[in-house]
Parts: C-alpha cells; structure tokens; sequence
C-alpha cells in the first residue's frame, strides 16, 4: 500500500487546484525540487507529479521543473499531463521517469497505450479522470461519453502497470475518497487501482488501510498533506501495519 504524495506543476510551481479549476490554483512551493525533497525526507517512497499546464497544450509545459524533481530525488517518480505519443513516453522515460501516465490518450487512441505498455512493460499506468461517472480530457476541460469501466475494461490484459482514478467532484476539496466508486472499479479489473481525489484526513488513510481497501495499489494525497491536515509519519506507519496484517 502506497501513499503518493501529488507534486502538481503549474508556470513552474508546486499548486493544488479545487475541482480541477486552473483559476482556483494555490500555490504551495515555488521550488517543486525543494518539495520534491521534502517530501522523501518525511518517508515517502514514491512521487506523483502532473504537468497541468501540459495536460491542457496536450505537449509537456513544465519539463524544466519535471527535470529539477528527478534530479532532486531518488524515490520513483511517475508523471502525467499531456504525453500524447510514443516519442514523448520514450523521452520521459530515458530521462529516468519510473512511469508515465496516459489520460487523454487513452480515450482518444487506446491502441497507442497498449503499445505503449508493450514497448515500456510496467512504465505506463493509465490515468482515468471521472466526473459524474463519465469520463473527462484535455486536462478535465471536456466530457467523453465513456463511463469509467468501459474504459478501464479496453485495457485489460493490455500490461498497464497501474490505473490512477480520481473524481473530479472531490479533487482539492477534501470531502474524502470516492471509496464506492474506486473499489468497484478495483473489483472489475484485474490492473491494480490508485485512488486520487479528496483524501483529506487520517480517517481515509484508516480507511484506505481496511481490509476491503488493501487491493489498492494506495492512494495519492496532495491538499491535506500540504494543509497538515495529514501527519506523514503517522499516515506511513498506518499503512505500513496494514501492509503487515495482509502480507
């Protein structure tokens, strides 16, 4: 079980959105490689990072500060926001990404992605964001009429390492997990699932580390680390002794 803390890069800046409104951003650290840092400092053993300007130009926007993160630290890191193409995935990944994350594209060529994830096996998770049940791109800015196991379900047996869901309606407002939704999407597909959106206290890391929830590949945690709402040694140690009653 992992908690991933989220490092969300907009103009070169560690931000949080609410509800995935680019005017809504707060900005948490000018310097994403300093948080970067910290962030392996308090325990964390992985990174999410998202390049929103570049989910939205559909083309990278925040390389520069992408780079400084992986220069900055020696935990994984796994980054979305607007890779579109082969070329970009391979890129990303010789620079020393330990996975990339495929969104928009994957609604609109999921045959790239399972290229993808027979070109670069265990690199490429699939990142399905939802509102109200459907499916949304270009950096959430617009509405596909495919529901979320439909889409989860095209990538079945396909070699992703992973599927990152997130509710919209939760996402930087810390009203909790959309635990309903993320363990039926986990019941229906074999991928491991990520759950993203709302996590806003150690009552969701209690819950995450439940029995029921422990099929969970984890859960990535942004505004309520950085509010302090969520203490990370305690978070860690939480799922780390539930990681021990399931092994």
């Amino acid at each position: 079980m992992i908690l991933f803390p989220a490092i969300d890069l907009k103009d070169g800046q560690c931000v949080r959105l609410k509800l995935g409104d680019m005017n809504q951003a707060t900005i948490y650290n000018p310097d994403p490689a300093d948080q970067a840092r910290a962030f392996e400092a308090q325990g964390f053993e992985w990174l999410h990072v998202v390049d929103l300007d570049g989910a939205f130009a559909g083309e990278s926007k925040n390389g520069a500060a992408v780079d400084a993160i992986l220069g900055a630290t020696r935990n994984p890191v796994q980054l979305g926001g607007g890779i579109r193409t082969l070329a970009q995935i391979e890129a990303w990944l010789a620079k020393g990404l330990a996975r990339v994350i495929l969104g928009t594209v994957a609604v609109r060529d999921p045959e790239l992605v399972i290229e993808a994830c027979r070109r670069f096996p265990g690199q490429v998770a699939v990142g399905i964001d939802a509102k109200g049940g459907r499916v949304a791109v270009e950096g959430w800015a617009e509405a596909s009429e495919l529901g979320v196991l439909e889409l989860a379900r095209r990538f079945e047996g396909a070699g992703a390492s992973a599927i990152i869901y997130t509710d919209i309606d939760r996402d930087g407002i810390l009203t909790g997990i959309n635990w309903e939704a993320t363990l039926a999407l986990a019941d229906a597909v074999s991928i491991p699932v990520i759950a993203s959106g709302g996590l806003a206290s150690l009552d969701d890391i209690r819950r995450l580390a439940a029995p029921d929830a422990v099929r969970l590949e984890g859960a990535i945690s942004g505004r309520a680390l950085y509010d302090g709402r969520i203490d990370p040694a305690e978070a860690l140690a939480i799922l780390k002794a539930a990681k021990g009653v399931s092994a």
